[in-house]
């Protein structure tokens, strides 16, 4: 799963080029900092990558990332205000960055085909979308979410 001094992003990196998802990736790479299994965290993202089934909504990298932060810092009560509120203000925090670097948190639009189809699938393969462009998001997701974590835990 990666040496223990290695990188979140460059953790997700691997996971991703290895065949699992973006969401995947990005969740399996800070399964030990949120307290849970990696095999368990590859099950609970299995099916939001490629924008959620490939219906390409919300970028999978993104979707694991706001896990990560669930996990970290989200309510177990219900009634448990401060922890909600805190969880919304990083996940906009996260969302905000990701957005700024990218332009987008749309699969869809981040990667310009139209994977929901079969055809666009074929396309995205053929052009190595997922080799070639896909990386980089997952990258950008644990870089941004691994200082916001940090940031975070030195407040708490």
């Amino acid at each position: 799963m990666g040496s223990k001094n290695q990188k979140p992003a460059e953790a997700a990196a691997e996971h991703f080029a290895k065949k699992y998802s973006c969401s995947q990736a990005i969740i399996m790479a800070f399964a030990s900092r949120v307290g849970i299994d990696p095999g368990m965290s590859a099950r609970i993202a299995a099916s939001f990558g490629g924008g959620m089934a490939r219906m390409e909504w919300t970028c999978g990298a993104v979707t694991g990332a706001l896990m990560v932060i669930g996990l970290r810092f989200g309510h177990e009560l219900a009634e448990d205000e401060d922890k909600k509120e805190k969880t919304y203000e990083l996940v906009k925090t996260f969302l905000s960055k990701f957005n700024e670097r990218n332009g987008t948190v749309s699969c869809r639009d981040l990667i310009g085909v139209d994977i929901s189809t079969d055809q666009g699938h074929e396309q995205a393969e053929e052009q190595k979308l997922f080799e070639n462009v896909c990386p980089k998001f997952v990258r950008d997701a644990a870089e941004i979410l691994e200082k916001i974590l940090d940031d975070a835990d030195e407040t708490t």
